[in-house]
């Protein structure tokens, strides 16, 4: 956890954005997609597990969940907006801010399958985010944290005062 010098109270000081792990996060994501003729071809070539279109909507309208990340065309949006009192409280709207609406979608497949993790700023400022397991090497995990960091400050706002990272922390999830 970052704990950044943030009042995300403010418009202009909430921010959230997508590191790209280098080495993963360890765990295995489960893409579904919205898109249809070749962008639905492309993701499932890309690996994502669910693809459909309308007939994903009604599956997911009858409480079909088996998914962690959604990636949604621009075209489909207003289909995915149906779903969003469903979607947005768990945090899986598509955002284009995240790179979750895009028209690459199997770029945005793969980056999500190789590890890249999303944060945004809490209420006190705070920035939570995976960045690997304990059985990852030191090495792998400190160019998971490189990268994670880096994703971080290219998210800081312009028009900020003060001192931007205040301390930063690393724990286990369910260590000592």
């Amino acid at each position: 956890s970052v704990n950044l010098g943030l009042d995300p109270r403010k418009p202009n000081q909430s921010i959230k954005g997508v590191a790209r792990l280098p080495n993963g996060t360890g765990k295995k994501v489960r893409v579904c997609v919205f898109a249809t003729g070749q962008d639905a071809e492309a993701a499932l070539a890309a690996g994502a597990d669910v693809v459909g279109a309308e007939d994903l909507l009604l599956k997911i309208q009858g409480g079909f969940m088996a998914f962690d990340t959604v990636i949604a065309t621009p075209e489909l949006m207003s289909t995915v907006g149906k779903i969003g009192k469903v979607l947005g409280p768990r945090g899986l709207m598509p955002n284009p801010k995240m790179g979750t609406v895009t028209k690459e979608v199997a770029r945005a497949v793969k980056a999500a399958k190789e590890g890249a993790v999303q944060f945004k700023v809490e209420k006190k400022g705070i920035v939570h985010a995976g960045i690997g397991k304990v059985s990852f090497s030191e090495e792998a995990l400190l160019e998971n944290i490189r990268s994670f960091m880096v994703a971080l400050l290219d998210a800081k706002p312009e028009g900020l005062k003060g001192k931007y990272l205040r301390n930063a922390s690393i724990s286990s999830t369910m260590g000592p």
